[in-house]
């Protein structure tokens, strides 16, 4: 989990100039989505196999897409959702760098966003999902993690 935190803490200070607060994990008890707009990606190797979901409030991935292209976004459209996908995609790269270090190796899908309230999100294993919430001075985020060894 902590290449993982470790990475989209980075990704949010080094694209977004802002700092990414990770708050207490929790196992995550139904498929609800936390957020508005989420990117889920799939991972597999041979030691394990998971995915990464990224599921942010609307005003939070409005405020955090204006921030990255230095203009002024004002709604949830087709820019912000890729910024989305581009984000998952981005965090779970530098997540399989980590990891490759310690000797694991991934091959990674290409992520899937979903949006809409309360909407589903389906992990690509059936194993415990954690939930990290994050705060920002954009708003919060939650970060979910499902692998199984």
């Amino acid at each position: 989990m902590n290449p993982f935190l470790e990475s989209i803490m980075n990704v949010m200070e080094t694209m977004a100039q802002m700092k990414a607060n990770p708050q207490k994990p929790f196992k995550k008890e139904d498929n609800k989505s936390r957020g508005d707009v989420t990117g889920i990606i799939g991972m597999a190797g041979e030691q394990t196999k998971g995915s990464l979901a990224i599921s942010f409030l609307e005003p939070t991935i409005v405020h955090i897409t204006s921030q990255i292209l230095m203009e002024k976004i004002s709604q949830l459209d087709e820019t912000v959702v890729d910024m989305v996908g581009e984000l998952t995609n981005v965090v779970s790269g530098g997540a399989k760098s980590i990891l490759a270090e310690r000797g694991y190796k991934f091959d990674m899908a290409i992520p899937t966003m979903v949006v809409g309230k309360n909407h589903v999100i389906t992990h690509k294993t059936t194993g415990p999902i954690i939930v990290v919430p994050f705060e920002t001075v954009a708003g919060k985020f939650f970060v979910e993690l499902c692998f199984l060894r």
